[in-house]
């Protein structure tokens, strides 16, 4: 008995070593995101016909207000996103020369942009935040299911604790395997955002960058492929523990907080009990909060590429900053990366409303709204390292 058990529960070396991997049905029920209990089968009885066995990552109409609304997010969001790397960014301008003060806060830092740079300037880096929305969202929710299915851990076989970190440990795994991809992505916003006018004797006022091409043209002569990944080691820190804390925590203490009537109940039934968005809320800023300083780190050595000084590693940086400037520059553009994240919720919560009547249902059973909500079951916020 306990042989057959082991066999059916191999462990995580057999998995990794495993060559018959079930890729194929691995990615259809990822796909599907379906759910093994009796209650998730009715619900999928009372969808119509059409969206029945249907994936929503292959509906191509759902991809595309998705996609359209992380676009109408990000680009109402986009003028605090630079603002906030701004404000966190400008110890390596002032070093560099291409900023004689320092920002006085928010209100100072958008004055100053409008004022030298025009009003449309605020959204400068946006491009490539919009290229990543997708790999950013998708990503995640990819590699979280994959070491998920590695671990394999269950609370009621393993116990709580197991079943506890592996949540942990799958999400922030998870998150630092999609730094990988997306991270050149936000090198280029980081640098782009950054890059304010400067006036200079012979060619007057001028910008170190012409576009997202250029930025990856420069940095690959100067520094190679290097310099595109300055930072990543922290980045991937910096992500792993606000993935880990979010999402982990989430998943993990979200039985906890959940009344008995609601156990059986799908995932997206109780994520908008009040109780629930508290607990996600929660999660997500304790994360952000103590995950903020390593991201400052990434962001600082992300700014020496192609410059004549540079860290020797993210120690030495979190070193020479806690030494200069004081461990208040860990959490420079705090503020305005919090409300960033706040205008960019309203702003997708908005388009998702357009979603919803695209579907042209007001009870909420319109293909589109349930295939939405079928692929954003389960998920427990935003894992974007942006």
């Amino acid at each position: 008995m306990a042989h057959e058990q082991q066999n059916h529960h191999p462990t995580v070396i057999h998995k990794l070593s495993s060559s018959a991997f079930p890729s194929a049905h691995y990615v259809s029920l990822l796909a599907s995101n379906s759910n093994t209990n009796t209650n998730s089968n009715s619900n999928a009885a009372k969808m119509p016909s059409s969206v029945q066995g249907k994936s929503p990552l292959w509906d191509g109409s759902l991809w595309l207000w998705y996609i359209m609304s992380g676009v109408v997010s990000r680009t109402a969001a986009a003028p605090l996103g630079r603002v906030k790397l701004l404000i966190q960014c400008q110890g390596e301008m002032i070093k560099s020369g291409r900023l004689s003060e320092p920002y006085k806060g928010i209100q100072d830092c958008f004055k100053r942009v409008i004022r030298d740079e025009g009003f449309f300037s605020l959204w400068r880096g946006n491009v490539p935040t919009i290229i990543s929305y997708v790999p950013s969202k998708i990503l995640p929710i990819v590699f979280s299911s994959y070491f998920k299915w590695l671990f394999n851990y269950k609370k009621d076989r393993d116990g709580y604790w197991k079943w506890f970190f592996s949540n942990v440990a799958s999400g922030a795994a998870s998150g630092a395997s999609s730094s990988f991809f997306i991270y050149p992505l936000d090198y280029a916003r980081t640098r782009l955002a950054n890059d304010i006018i400067i006036a200079t004797a012979n060619k007057g006022s001028q910008r170190q960058f012409n576009g997202l091409i250029d930025v990856y043209w420069k940095t690959l002569i100067t520094d190679g492929t290097a310099g595109l990944y300055r930072g990543f080691a922290v980045c991937c820190v910096r992500v792993m523990v606000h993935t880990g804390l979010s999402f982990g925590l989430y998943e993990s203490l979200k039985p906890v907080d959940l009344p008995k009537k609601y156990e059986n109940l799908d995932d997206f039934s109780f994520r908008n009990k009040p109780s629930m968005f508290a607990l996600a809320f929660l999660t997500a800023n304790m994360a952000s909060a103590v995950s903020y300083p390593f991201g400052t780190v990434s962001r600082r050595m992300m700014m020496t590429s192609g410059e004549a000084y540079k860290y020797k590693s993210a120690i030495d940086a979190f070193s020479q900053i806690l030494m200069n400037e004081g461990f208040k520059s860990f959490y420079k553009g705090f503020g305005a990366s919090y409300l960033h994240v706040i205008v960019t919720a309203a702003a997708l919560a908005n388009s998702k409303r357009l979603l919803h009547a695209f579907g042209k249902s007001s009870d909420g059973n319109s293909e589109v709204s349930i295939a939405f909500r079928r692929k954003n079951a389960g998920s427990a916020g935003d894992s974007n390292p942006f």
